[in-house]
């Protein structure tokens, strides 16, 4: 069965890397942390549920079930985790550094889908993969380092660039799926 729903888990990506940003910047160290609960829930949310789906039934071709899937998964689970912790007021360092090894993942995607020339535009989908994860590795330092806005501001920058890397990839895929996909039908509804 040929599902793709890639457009979804990017355009959810872009969602939570400009909340990310705005937390970073505006709320890591605000007392008021609840604000940002279902923002961070809702994007967790569809990013694993869309990563599991996707990284146990492999709808779509190829190895990008792994890139998208299996990414998705540790990105909503992050996001998730992170809900619940500004919920019930624990400490993000654990999840920070969960988001190092799932950072380091990315990277080492990133540069293999450039590497192998993958996706349309195997450069640009590459960077937003290696800063996505460069995002992951520099949470816990970022966590260390809340008190310098200097830092902050960089990180939020990135994560901004990153977004717009994903939303530009994100809107051209919508945009294509239209096209290539007009014409297809699920099996069920198909003619012998």
């Amino acid at each position: 069965m040929f599902i793709n729903y890639i457009t979804l888990m990017l355009l959810n990506l872009v969602a939570g890397l400009f909340l990310l940003a705005g937390y970073l910047y505006f709320g890591l160290d605000r007392v008021n942390q609840k604000r940002w609960i279902p923002g961070f829930g809702m994007t967790g949310a569809i990013a694993l549920v869309t990563g599991l789906h996707m990284t146990f039934t492999w709808p779509v071709r190829s190895i990008f079930n792994i890139a998208y899937g299996e990414m998705t998964v540790l990105f909503g689970i992050l996001f998730i985790a992170t809900s619940l912790a500004l919920a019930l007021g624990w400490d993000l360092l654990t999840i920070a550094i969960y988001g190092f090894f799932a950072g380091i993942a990315a990277i080492v995607v990133g540069a293999r889908i450039i590497n192998l020339g993958l996706t349309r535009n195997p450069l640009l989908t590459g960077i937003g993969f290696i800063l996505t994860g460069l995002s992951g590795v520099l949470a816990a330092p970022t966590l260390y380092f809340k008190a310098n806005r200097s830092w902050r501001l960089i990180g939020a920058i990135v994560l901004i660039v990153t977004a717009l890397i994903f939303a530009f990839t994100g809107y051209l895929a919508y945009w294509g799926h239209f096209a290539d996909y007009s014409d297809w039908k699920p099996l069920p509804m198909r003619s012998p």
